[in-house]
């Protein structure tokens, strides 16, 4: 049987008008059309050029580039900004080469994006990992704290930076104001990967309350991915450097190294369009996605069964859904959801994350409740599931370490316990390794990937065989 092409399956997609609750955070080409952008999607291809006379150069921006650059810059109240059109990862990448020697210290929180794990293989890094809290109720990763990151200073300190996720990819972030402080009091450098919060400095900006936006809290290097919740397409993003910490220069040096030499135009122009939405519309825009979202919690408050994850630290654009009051799971919400058109970004045990955007219409909202509402009265209450299933990275317990091992060899995952990693193990989404080189598989993490690989998701590091790779054992 002949298989859909990837062309045929987004024109088939991009004709039925779902609602998007998950990534890109442009939810579609209204939000262009309605801005005075149309002219660029309809004359995409002509758009499509290389480093002709007058469109600059992404490695040395003197020109066009270097303006957008600029305008960055100015939006997230930076020292320098760079655009990324290898998305976040690039410029994590590049962030912890430019701030670790070879074979240095990193510390890094556990539930690190795989891109920075493999920073570790490209850098010649040693990690040193921060682990964060667990949000018991449902088996995630919550902030990590001041307190974690001083352990391991204390414990470490030759380290030389220390880099963590915030928000995480359920929204949770972390105390950046007092992290940054013992960062610093230790003279280290401090790495935010806010690639899930590039719209929190313009919360900060035009809504107020607790400040989140890595950018006002003291980080020396943020990274922000401008697709996610933002205007650009996909696999856009920048990198804001907010202090004289890393040397300009050698994040430069370290950063083309990493991107394409053939560096998108489309990729650049979408964020120079979003940049145009920003400085013109940046406050109305997220005024009203601010009264959408309380207009939803207010309403999906009142929603029988329905239950939806509350935390002190949470970034509100994130709706973490859970129904297992019905008997619902997250995986079974969200084909539920599917069935009525909308579609979501993450499912782990109980929840349903739904990822909000500066896209989003009030409408999208309003069919969100409504097909809630319609799930609950479909469903007589039950008993709360008990099949929660834990993040993918094991967060309630450490891993036992040992050496990366040199040499490997492959195995079937079932026959994995008690052997070494010698290549991670990453379900994906989220991209946050379960197991990662020089860590022993458990009997848990085993039963998890299994479980994993028998509903069907794809983990990164479990071949079409069902094997791992571990080190050989002498």
């Amino acid at each position: 049987m002949k298989r859909e092409s990837i062309l045929s399956f987004l024109l088939r997609h991009g004709e039925r008008g779902e609602a998007s609750f998950h990534m890109p955070g442009h939810k579609g080409e209204e939000i262009y059309r309605e801005n005075g952008f149309g002219d660029f999607l309809d004359r995409l291809m002509a758009c499509d050029i290389t480093e002709i006379s007058g469109a600059d150069n992404l490695f040395q921006a003197e020109g066009i580039i270097e303006e957008t650059m600029e305008r960055y810059r100015r939006l997230y109240d930076a020292e320098a900004s760079y655009l990324l059109i290898n998305g976040s990862s690039a410029g994590l990448i590049a962030a912890v080469m430019a701030s670790v020697s070879d074979g240095g210290k990193l510390i890094m929180a556990r539930n690190c994006h795989k891109s920075i794990f493999n920073s570790l293989l490209l850098s010649g890094a040693e990690p040193v990992y921060a682990y964060p809290e667990v949000i018991g109720q449902y088996g995630i990763s919550g902030e990590v704290t001041a307190e974690e990151i001083r352990r391991c200073l204390e414990e470490n300190p030759d380290a030389e930076a220390v880099i963590l996720p915030s928000p995480n990819y359920y929204g949770i972030c972390s105390d950046i104001r007092a992290i940054g402080e013992e960062v610093h009091r230790a003279e280290k450098i401090l790495i935010v990967d806010q690639a899930h919060g590039a719209h929190l400095k313009f919360f900060d900006r035009y809504i107020g309350g607790e400040m989140k936006a890595a950018e006002n809290l003291g980080a020396d290097v943020v990274i922000n991915s401008i697709h996610k919740t933002l205007a650009s397409f996909t696999q856009t993003a920048e990198v804001n450097l907010c202090s004289k910490r890393v040397d300009r220069y050698v994040f430069e040096d370290k950063l083309q190294l990493i991107e394409s030499t053939s560096p998108s135009y489309l990729l650049m122009a979408s964020l120079d369009v979003n940049a145009s939405l920003m400085e013109a519309k940046g406050e109305e825009s997220i005024r009203r996605w601010e009264e959408n979202l309380n207009r939803f919690y207010r309403e999906a408050a009142e929603i029988p069964g329905l239950q939806i994850m509350r935390h002190p630290m949470l970034d509100h654009t994130k709706i973490n859904l859970d129904m297992s009051r019905r008997g619902i799971d997250g995986a079974e919400l969200e084909q539920l959801l599917m069935k009525k058109g909308i579609f979501a970004e993450l499912t782990t045990g109980n929840i349903l994350m739904c990822m909000t955007g500066i896209g989003n219409k009030r409408s999208d909202f309003d069919r969100l409740l409504s097909a809630l509402r319609e799930i609950s009265a479909e469903r007589p209450e039950a008993a709360v599931s008990d099949a929660v299933i834990t993040e993918s990275f094991p967060a309630a317990g450490m891993l036992e370490q040992r050496a990366v091992p040199m040499k490997k060899e492959r195995i079937p995952i079932e026959e994995a316990e008690g052997r070494v990693c010698a290549s991670s193990v990453i379900p994906y989404p989220p991209g946050i390794p379960l197991v990662c080189p020089g860590e022993v598989f458990d009997r848990e993490v085993v039963c998890y990937a299994q479980k994993l690989r028998a509903r069907g998701e794809k983990v990164m590091g479990i071949d079409d065989r069902g094997r791992v790779v571990v080190g050989e054992e002498r």
